[in-house]
């Protein structure tokens, strides 16, 4: 694409249009910005240079206007700057405001994977989570994580182990959570347990347990929402879960869980469901590593989900 400076150069040379041309540049020299800038490289340029670098002058001047007047420009989402290169005055185009502010947050939003998970994650804030007394402890935690992981994000922090009834805010807390690591430029991956377990069965047919296995349990972040909330079967306990935290423990890698049930129901009533005899064992070391892993923080409250 033919640029302002070039269009302007063919224009004038094919044209005898020197009075106009004097009326154009007449106006881009009483512009401010180009104004400034001559003043503050007087010591660089002369009349000459200042003249051989006119075409340059006015598609900083043009560019900019349009900018100014929301019309579309020769490099949408960049914005020009005028800077000196051999001695004459060039024009460099650097990003907007605004498109630096869409790139991080498309940044931001590359950082949070999430499988299954409900959409109001995506938009969760610490901010805006509700601080009444039943739920400022747990906040405190989410925040005491945050502080002690940014300052020193290569030894090991325990996550937290949410737990509580019905829309009491678990899952909105994580989110809030792994949104603030994802501005603060820290990967998380948010798993809606359940949906995975099926996603996991479902795998088998197209040969794809290991690598969903593998996405999930090397995670740098990992959340595990709304465990409990299924019935468990053998295989995902022992082949999915213990898995998962096996591997998270031995390489001690942050993960948090939210839960209906607490530590000590998930082994009872949701770890243990199964009727072989060694089932009770088998829940008793997945619980160790859920210990190992996150601490306990109950969330009480009123149900905030919509009826």
């Amino acid at each position: 694409m033919e640029n302002v400076s070039e269009s302007m150069k063919k224009w004038m040379d094919q044209n005898n249009q020197t009075a106009h041309y004097i009326e154009l540049m007449s106006d881009v020299y009483r512009n401010g910005d180009v104004v400034q800038f001559i003043n503050d490289h007087r010591d660089e340029l002369d009349e000459d240079h200042i003249d051989r670098s006119a075409a340059k002058l006015y598609e900083y001047v043009t560019e900019k206007r349009k900018l100014e007047n929301g019309e579309t420009t020769f490099a949408p989402g960049y914005e020009p700057h005028l800077i000196m290169s051999n001695h004459l005055i060039d024009v460099a185009y650097a990003p907007t405001k605004e498109t630096v502010a869409r790139e991080k947050m498309k940044s931001e939003q590359r950082r949070l994977k999430t499988i299954s998970m409900p959409k109001l994650v995506k938009d969760a804030s610490l901010t805006e989570f509700e601080k009444d007394e039943n739920r400022v402890l747990a906040l405190k935690e989410a925040l005491q994580f945050i502080s002690a992981f940014e300052a020193s994000p290569r030894t090991y922090h325990q996550g937290l182990y949410l737990y509580g009834s019905f829309g009491v805010g678990k899952t909105y807390l994580l989110g809030a959570i792994a949104n603030q690591l994802a501005h603060d430029g820290y990967s998380t991956t948010m798993v809606h347990f359940p949906s995975f377990a099926v996603e996991m069965k479902n795998a088998i047919a197209t040969n794809n347990v290991a690598d969903k296995l593998e996405a999930v349990k090397r995670a740098p972040i990992l959340m595990l929402d709304d465990i409990g909330a299924d019935s468990v079967s053998d295989w995902i306990r022992d082949e999915v879960l213990a898995v998962i935290l096996e591997y998270r423990m031995q390489e001690e890698l942050p993960t948090f869980f939210s839960s209906n049930l607490s530590m000590a129901k998930l082994e009872s009533e949701y770890l243990t469901v199964s009727k072989k005899s060694e089932a009770p064992l088998k829940a008793k070391r997945i619980m160790q590593r859920v210990r190992f892993l996150a601490k306990q923080v109950e969330m009480v409250g009123q149900n905030r989900r919509p009826n």
